[in-house]
């Protein structure tokens, strides 16, 4: 009797979960990260949207609130790459945009490689630098090259991160020429593409392309503004930084999307049973990376064009794959282009740091405690570079050398903090230290990472601009919807390190190799 019950128990437990299939492995996989996304912006602007785009999502996705970078000071860049591997600039390698390349002393961008060239710009680049394997790389692998991936972004390194090493074709806009541009990192060149180039790119049509408010001035109420009459900015006038203010504009959203509809239909993407990826990138932030006090109105409406150019992409894939044979993740890269500072009438305490003067009194501070010589090689992003073959010649212990600058760095009008790379690599655990780490990494991170109290402006001394310190988050969205993915808002922060092996689940292969968090549940 007792062997029976436990029978019928086996029976009613494993059948029970043999009875419930597994869903199909999407067609398609279409990743769109939207760079400087804001959940406070969507949901405040909701009565601006049509219905096939934000509300569609909102309906039918699984939308995640609040989704945070594992590190500190995300940009474009590190952001991308942690999206894609699921891990932190710690492990990737891709700190910045830009890190100050400690061979040449100079900064130098994330996705240079002198070894390529490039197809419609002089630029030359590829994934390298980026240290770990990817989404993109991980369904390769498993589909032993027979899966199509392919990137298209408004940036050159988005579209190199998202796609990683072994994609089809990673493609960015020249905002030089307007073009469609790559490197001969990844394979050839598709001929569609230069047919696309010489009839339909957009500098063909940038001549017509005139941005105004697409509803009445009296609906853009949700920011501050001061103006009163409606804005019109035509790109042709601009002539050189003409492609370049577009590229910071919502019109290089419908850009993405004509060239991603050209994509579908001639690569055959998304047409076997063979998982495909397609990642795209838009752009949310404000026009010209001006502040919002400057351009409220603009960035209101560039919520409501971003909301019809979804609308769009989901129609297209509908019409060319079908949305229900998709999936759909929707990202953000977790930042906002800085502010200016708070005028004086509010009293908000602040003022100006300059990293170039810290980084001059420091070496001043180390000749008088240990001799002549220039113990400060470099600096750049908050981040000093010691002169590591000056201290052994002089045989000096570095993490000394460390302590003192960093105790001597913290007595400076403005900084809260200073890290060492000791501090960094071998210090103990905190809640604190630990965006802080997951930024840093010991080849291309300076010694010593400084932190500015928040309301002071950190001056750039190479003409680039000022930014204002603030240590509250950007809210940004994380939202997925297709292939039986249940429709629900969840205001629970999640990490976005999770996003990665989510998708290589969904795929069914393997994460990438330098990921250690868990899918979500979707």
């Amino acid at each position: 009797m007792k062997k029976g019950l436990i029978t019928s128990i086996l029976v009613l437990t494993f059948g029970g979960m043999q009875a419930q299939p597994l869903p199909a492995t999407p067609k398609l996989v279409v990743t769109l990260n939207i760079d400087q996304l804001r959940t406070d912006y969507l949901e405040a602007f909701s009565s601006l949207y049509g219905e096939k785009g934000f509300k569609r999502l909102m309906r039918e996705g699984k939308v995640f609130c609040q989704a945070e970078m594992p590190f500190s000071k995300p940009d474009r860049a590190s952001a991308t790459a942690t999206l894609f591997t699921g891990c932190s600039p710690a492990t990737h390698g891709i700190i910045a945009g830009k890190w100050m390349d400690m061979s040449t002393l100079t900064p130098r961008s994330c996705v240079d490689d002198p070894n390529y060239m490039g197809n419609y710009t002089n630029q030359s680049s590829s994934p390298a630098q980026l240290l770990t394997s990817t989404v993109a790389d991980e369904l390769k692998i498993a589909t032993r090259n027979n899966a199509k991936v392919y990137a298209i972004a408004p940036y050159r390194d988005a579209a190199i991160l998202s796609a990683g090493h072994a994609a089809d074709g990673a493609f960015w806009l020249n905002n030089k020429n307007g073009k469609w541009c790559s490197t001969t990192y990844y394979q050839e060149f598709p001929e569609w593409l230069n047919q696309y180039n010489d009839s339909c790119s957009v500098d063909f049509r940038i001549k017509d392309i005139v941005w105004t408010p697409l509803r009445p001035v009296a609906d853009y109420k949700y920011l501050s503004d001061w103006r009163t009459e409606p804005f019109k900015y035509i790109f042709e006038t601009e002539r050189e930084n003409k492609f370049y203010r577009l590229s910071a504009s919502p019109f290089v959203n419908d850009e993405v999307n004509l060239l991603a509809a050209r994509l579908l239909e001639k690569s055959g993407i998304g047409h076997d049973g063979i998982p495909d990826l397609l990642a795209l990138t838009y752009y949310a932030g404000n026009y010209n990376h001006r502040s919002t006090r400057e351009c409220a109105m603009e960035m209101q409406d560039t919520y409501i064009r971003l909301d019809r150019s979804i609308a769009t992409l989901l129609e297209l894939i509908d019409k060319q794959v079908g949305l229900q044979n998709t999936i759909v993740c929707i990202t953000s890269t977790g930042y906002a282009d800085p502010e200016p500072a708070d005028t004086g009438i509010y009293r908000i305490p602040g003022g100006e740091f300059h990293l170039n003067r810290c980084a001059t009194l420091l070496n001043m501070y180390l000749m008088a405690t240990y001799g002549a010589g220039q113990y400060v090689e470099a600096y750049y992003d908050q981040q000093i570079y010691l002169n590591h073959k000056l201290l052994e010649d002089k045989q000096l212990d570095l993490t000394e050398i460390l302590e003192k600058s960093a105790a001597f760095l913290v007595q400076f009008s403005g900084v809260d903090k200073v890290y060492t790379s000791h501090q960094l690599l071998l210090g103990s655990w905190s809640p604190q230290i630990d965006p802080v780490r997951n930024s840093y990494h010991r080849k291309r991170s300076g010694d010593l990472v400084v932190e500015v109290l928040p309301g002071w402006t950190i001056v750039r001394d190479n003409g680039a601009d000022s930014r204002v310190v603030r240590s509250a988050e950007t809210p940004a969205p994380l939202i997925l919807m297709g292939g039986g993915i249940k429709a629900e808002i969840v205001r629970t922060p999640v990490s976005t390190d999770r996003i990665a092996p989510t998708l290589t689940k969904v795929m069914r292969i393997r994460a990438p190799n330098g990921c250690k968090a868990s899918p979500l549940n979707l």
